[in-house]
């Protein structure tokens, strides 16, 4: 029996077994489970704390009757939603379970054994993940002020160069790139190389000169855009994602796409979500409110932190940040180590409501003070 495991786990596509999963945020479910503590504030996945908007809410409460029946394969409401949001047609949209399924969809149409995929330091790790999961072979460039160095990216660039992704915002140091770089970037990029733009966090951006990569695609068709509804519309637990690309690239992802990725109450929570315009803008204003008493409250307890222009920040603790890590686990707050990405002095903190913010406030300055 154990020969028979050995050979099945031999058999398995070189690459998998040096992968390490993708370890999400502590559920608060798990942290009240193993330290008995009831009353937990959560910020550690960038979830929108106001949660999703009341339109999504009823949208999904009108579709449980249909529980029983598959959803529409196609997911043609949400494109048509989808396509009039973005002023584009319907045929250039990739429906995901959530933007990460895109972005390993896209790994494994365009790339695999001999192929390079290239990437930042500090980025998010699904990058990486997915390109050992298909044979490809990563290249990652040193990050320049924990962001994208798209000059040095752009030098490193060769024959072999199949898919490059870049997160604008950065998960997790929320650095982000302008518009003028990037379009200097997909200058030099060649035709058969495509570039993955990552745009989680768009909504947050509220920068001058920060690029929307939806309007850069008709003059470069090998730019491709993906979004989610899992971070500013609420719907993490929804899982619902979507890529934006020619044609011709959509119909590639879409060959190998499963026909039911995407469940039907879902895609009615996002349609129902690009309509609420509302709560778009009390979520966005409510996160640079969080974001201005998060810096001033962790500078002002001596901790550097990293720009950031999206709903988390990051911070620098001086030392090994699995300590402090854990001090505020015991203190009911859950917050991201960051080790895995390359930052293990660093943790990241979700922006919450005001009530979570200074909790999470109050708790590192007692902690800090005893240190």
């Amino acid at each position: 029996m154990a020969d028979v495991k050995k050979a099945l786990i031999d058999w398995a596509k070189p690459g998998i077994g040096s992968l390490s999963p993708y370890q999400p945020g502590k559920p608060i479910e798990e942290l009240q489970r193993e330290l008995g503590i009831e009353d937990v504030v959560k910020l550690a996945s960038n979830e929108n704390p106001l949660g999703p908007g009341q339109k999504a809410l009823a949208a999904v409460r009108a579709r449980l009757d249909e529980m029983a029946r598959y959803p529409d394969g196609s997911g043609y409401v949400l494109k048509q939603a989808l396509a009039a949001h973005h002023e584009c047609a319907p045929e250039t949209i990739t429906l995901g379970n959530g933007s990460n399924e895109v972005l390993e969809l896209i790994a494994r149409v365009f790339a695999g054994p001999g192929d390079e995929v290239m990437f930042a330091e500090h980025c998010f790790v699904v990058y990486p993940l997915v390109t050992k999961a298909i044979g490809a072979t990563p290249v990652q460039i040193p990050a320049r002020d924990y962001g994208h160095d798209l000059e040095a990216m752009a030098s490193a660039l060769t024959p072999n160069t199949r898919l490059v992704f870049i997160a604008n915002p950065n998960n997790p140091t929320g650095t982000w790139v302008n518009d003028t770089a990037l379009k200097t970037f997909m200058r030099v990029v060649p035709a058969d190389c495509l570039v993955v733009l990552d745009e989680a966090y768009f909504e947050y951006a509220q920068r001058p000169g920060y690029p929307d990569g939806t309007t850069l695609m008709a003059e470069y068709p090998n730019l491709m855009v993906t979004r989610t509804f899992s971070k500013v519309y609420g719907l993490a637990s929804m899982r619902i994602g979507y890529a934006l690309s020619s044609p011709e690239v959509a119909d590639l992802m879409n060959r190998v796409r499963q026909p039911f990725n995407v469940n039907d109450p879902c895609m009615a929570a996002a349609e129902a979500a690009l309509h609420d315009t509302l709560h778009l803008r009390v979520s966005v204003d409510t996160n640079a409110h969080g974001m201005q008493v998060l810096e001033e409250g962790l500078h002002g307890l001596g901790y550097a932190t990293i720009p950031s222009i999206a709903n988390f920040i990051t911070f620098d603790t001086g030392t090994d940040a699995s300590p402090v890590y854990d001090k505020l686990l015991h203190a009911g707050v859950i917050v991201r180590p960051i080790a895995g990405y390359g930052l293990p002095q660093h943790l990241r903190v979700s922006i919450g409501t005001e009530h979570e913010n200074r909790r999470f406030l109050a708790a590192l300055e007692r902690i800090t003070a005893s240190a």
